[in-house]
């Protein structure tokens, strides 16, 4: 069984690094219809943890990625790429929860909307009239991963290596055994869920915006941070289970992992 995080308080800075060529628009967001979120997992299903109550949460439409941020991406818009394994269609990774707030006000800067946050000594503010780019929100990421599914994965009862980059030696509810490919590879390897969204499930897990409660939280945290913030999806150092639709991890907003990368969402008004 592979171990994950353990729980600290993080210190932290920022730097902002703009640029001064423009930023091409993102054609790659897709309008996520509003509508009610069955969220978290049944008693039945194998591999549940205790923090996945189930609820009905309704979701306002929203836009998001349809892949997580490259390398590329992220170089062009912050002047660097801290990523382990290095390729410009890769997931950039081993950026913070802090990293990526940053990312995200300064693309909105460069592509002239409103920043999403406000960024103080101690605690970071999001504007939720701002419409540039953030961080999706725990509802807003399983209700896009879902795709109006409720299996534990958007592919069905179960997933394989040919659908996801994940650790192939640790199957979900006693499948075969498959690859384990040991990096993270190219964004839109696979085939996209139903909102044509690709990797939600593998590859590298994705920050959210919220911070995390062992009961999760249906308003969204402003102000103080936590000990932890949200990742979701699994990567490919992980095993079948944590990619689950369902599944809830988190990890110190400092943290600085080769498993960990995000994309980004705007509000629809």
């Amino acid at each position: 069984m592979k171990v994950f995080f353990k729980f600290i308080f993080p210190v932290f800075g920022f730097c902002f690094l703009l640029d001064s060529g423009l930023y091409a628009q993102n054609s790659d967001m897709v309008k996520i219809p509003g509508g009610i979120l069955n969220m978290g997992s049944p008693a039945r299903e194998a591999s549940r943890q205790r923090d996945e109550v189930q609820r009905q949460v309704p979701v306002g439409e929203f836009y998001i990625a349809d892949h997580e941020v490259t390398q590329e991406e992220y170089e062009r818009v912050t002047g660097r790429n801290p990523s382990r394994f290095k390729g410009p269609r890769l997931p950039v990774e081993k950026v913070t929860w802090y990293d990526a707030i940053e990312y995200c006000n300064t693309l909105s800067e460069l592509e002239g909307f409103v920043p999403a946050y406000t960024i103080k000594a101690s605690e970071i503010l999001w504007n939720h009239d701002a419409d540039g780019y953030r961080l999706p929100t725990e509802v807003e990421w399983e209700y896009a991963c879902r795709a109006g599914t409720r299996t534990p994965f958007h592919t069905g009862n179960t997933i394989t290596p040919s659908q996801a980059n994940y650790d192939g030696n640790y199957p979900y509810n006693k499948a075969a055994k498959g690859r384990y490919r040991r990096e993270t590879i190219r964004v839109k390897s696979f085939d996209p869920n139903a909102w044509k969204l690709y990797d939600m499930h593998g590859n590298v897990f994705e920050w959210c915006w919220d911070q995390y409660k062992s009961q999760g939280s249906l308003e969204d945290l402003d102000g103080s941070l936590q000990r932890s913030a949200v990742i979701r999806g699994g990567s490919w150092f992980s095993e079948a289970r944590f990619l689950r639709s369902a599944n809830r991890s988190a990890a110190p907003h400092d943290t600085r992992s080769e498993f960990i990368g995000f994309r980004v969402v705007r509000s629809a008004f």
